[in-house]
């Protein structure tokens, strides 16, 4: 019985993969893409779309593609959190949240954003909303209820939000026409789904075409169910993330990344997106900021997350080396200073564009681990079309010597870390790495 069990799942997880090469498209402007989330509340003292529009040349210049926003509706005022309350507490599908301005200012800062050659998508939040929603005046049939008939939230803490119910057909028209809206009448190029895995995926499967005909979108799945990419281009890569923090506690090494890289493989279709990241908005205020987390290895990490296959995020404040974890429910400025990491994802934004072994999908290069006979250490190559990338990493607080022999390193390159000094590499490479440095070739 087990053995039909399990002969059963493999044919309908191969069916699924087969599904999405098939079917699935991603938007042509994703295929080198890095993604910046922007949490407008934070960003400027202000913390308005016409404050943060004075910002978008200083992001088109370090090298993003998509932005991100943090949810624009209104927040609800019942069981509101903090002084602010939470973006995720929708209180209108399709308002604006005046905290940030109106909506002629929101059409005003989209189409600024595509003027400089750059898309947005917004953050939707479809699995729950604040309990005075303004469609529980004529729709309660909309809401999760409990034995009892009480409407009930999704999840016991979550008490400023109340749960929807998908089981109700006449929600997925409310919901897709809510989505529509902001396609036609403001030309976002997409959305980030909240929570997307606790929506039934019958309803994305349903949605996105429907909101596809109207413009090419883009949809990133808070989620990292591989099942889900029938639906969206992109999922978050939080197995990486976490894998990340256990290198830098000390509790695995970066060796353990050669197995976790085969199994992305295995689970995932090469057409899959994955958004890798060493934080955002919830790791930052809830698990800590990057520096907490990864301590002396941020850097390395970062590093790491532009350069394999996924595509890049990178949150409000990190190229400004922000440490400090952002509150959620009430007004938090970053402090904006020049750091260090602005140049490194300026470089490395720009390389993404440039060598197509880095780009996303199956425009991207295999990444192909390569043994270099240290558990502290991890190297690896990706090529496309005669575009290579050869990196090696000490994941470690000790200084660690490296040697590959492999044919699959030989080239001559240029040392992207290195002022763009070029090197003709062996397959023997010798070299020495300091705590957590890092070495990237390019060619």
């Amino acid at each position: 019985m087990k053995t039909k069990i399990l002969v059963i799942f493999m044919l309908l997880s191969l069916t699924i993969c087969g599904q999405n090469n098939k079917v699935f498209v991603h938007p042509d402007w994703s295929k080198n893409a890095v993604i910046y989330e922007v949490n407008v509340r934070q960003y400027t003292p202000e913390g308005t779309f016409k404050a943060f529009e004075k910002y978008l040349p200083k992001l088109k210049a370090l090298g993003v593609d998509i932005l991100w926003l943090m949810p624009v509706n209104p927040i609800g005022q019942v069981n509101r959190k903090g002084s602010l309350g939470s973006y995720y507490a929708v209180q209108d599908y399709k308002g604006i949240n005046p905290e940030f301005g109106t909506l002629a200012d929101f059409k005003h800062l989209i189409n600024k954003i595509h003027s400089l050659k750059m898309h947005v998508i917004i953050d939707w939040v479809a699995d729950h909303t604040s309990p005075d929603n303004v469609w529980l005046k004529d729709h309660k049939d909309f809401f999760l209820k409990d034995a009892n008939g009480k409407i009930i939230s999704p999840v016991a803490d979550w008490t400023d939000v109340i749960g929807l119910d998908y089981k109700n057909k006449e929600l997925w028209n409310y919901m897709t026409d809510a989505m529509a809206f902001w396609i036609k009448e403001c030309d976002i190029d997409g959305f980030r789904c909240d929570v997307a895995a606790m929506v039934t995926n019958a309803f994305w499967i349903d949605a996105y075409p429907k909101l596809n005909k109207i413009k090419k979108i883009f949809m990133l799945a808070e989620a990292n169910e591989p099942y889900i990419h029938l639906a969206f281009d992109m999922t978050y890569n939080w197995q990486m993330k976490d894998l990340m923090n256990s290198i830098a506690a000390g509790k695995k090494k970066a060796v353990d990344l050669i197995a976790f890289f085969e199994q992305e493989k295995k689970e995932y279709s090469p057409n899959d997106y994955r958004m890798n990241f060493t934080s955002n908005h919830d790791e930052n205020t809830w698990n800590g900021t990057e520096y907490e987390r990864l301590g002396d290895g941020a850097h390395s990490f970062a590093v790491l997350c532009q350069l394999v296959p996924g595509m890049p995020l990178i949150y409000t404040g990190q190229e400004a080396g922000m440490n400090k974890r952002l509150r959620f429910f009430d007004k938090d400025t970053v402090n904006w200073k020049q750091d260090q990491m602005r140049k490194i994802y300026t470089q490395l934004n720009q390389l993404k564009k440039s060598n197509k072994a880095l780009w996303n999908g199956l425009n991207g290069g295999e990444l192909k681990s390569i043994d270099c006979g240290n558990d502290n250490v991890y190297a690896f190559t990706r090529e496309k079309n005669g575009n290579k990338i050869f990196a090696v990493f000490n994941f470690s607080k000790t200084t660690q010597k490296v040697k590959i022999n492999s044919d699959a390193i030989s080239g001559k390159y240029k040392d992207v870390f290195g002022k763009g000094a070029v090197k003709n590499i062996t397959n023997n490479f010798d070299t020495e790495l300091k705590p957590w440095e890092y070495k990237v070739f390019s060619k």
